[in-house]
This record gives C-alpha cells, structure tokens and sequence, in this order.
C-alpha cells in the first residue's frame, strides 16, 4: 500500500528558500516546511564536479498534491533542473498526520498558532 504522505527534499539557493516555501504553504501545496541552511552540494553539472552552498528544503505533504508541488517548484525555482524527490512516511503519529491533513485543507488566512500542532 502506497504511504498517502510523503516528505520532499529540495535543495535551492540560500535567497530562494523562503520565496519557495512562502508559495508552498499559501498554496496549501505542503503542511509544513524546514528550511536547513549552509549546506553544501556537490554535483555533476554539464561534465563538471560542482561545489555550491544551498539551502535544504524539507516539505511535508500528501502524495495527491505532489504533482502540483512538483509543478509548482519547477515553475518557480532558479534551477533549470531542480532537486525534486519524494519519499513516503512509512509512520507517523495519528495526530501529525491529522494535523498535515488539517493544515492542507483549511482555509487560508489562519494564523500559525491557529495552525501548528499543540506541542504542549
């Protein structure tokens, strides 16, 4: 059975990873998304090792919105070929896949307290 929630990984500039997520989250594209800054990548690139510093974009989100978010990304990202890649949550706890659902399908406006989960 396929996992109805996933976690994307997606590296980008450091000056786009807020731009990024912003869009996402307004969309109702991802739940939520970390932002891991001062990583480095290294690559091939057009016959070439590359070195570059990224941010690390890690959303979380259910497989029915991937192909959007994944157009979505492309669309928007300074990348000709952005990193793309989703894996499925193979567990989770009831209440934060509630709460990825919950967030995915309110209206927008809310506040983030309104929106996050209870950690208390």
């Amino acid at each position: 059975m396929e996992s109805e929630y996933l976690v994307v990984f997606c590296t980008c500039p450091p000056d786009a990873a807020r731009k990024l997520t912003e869009m996402l989250l307004a969309r109702r594209l991802a739940a939520c998304v970390n932002c891991v800054p001062g990583i480095e990548s290294s690559f091939w690139w057009r016959g070439h090792i590359q070195h570059d510093q990224e941010a690390l974009l890690v959303i979380k989100t259910r497989r029915d919105r991937f192909p959007a978010l994944s157009a979505a990304i492309s669309e928007n990202h300074p990348y000709d070929v952005p990193e793309i890649i989703a894996l499925p949550v193979v567990q989770g706890t009831k209440d934060y896949l509630r709460w990825i659902d919950d967030s995915m399908d309110e209206t927008p406006g809310l506040t983030e307290q309104e929106s996050a989960p209870n950690n208390d």
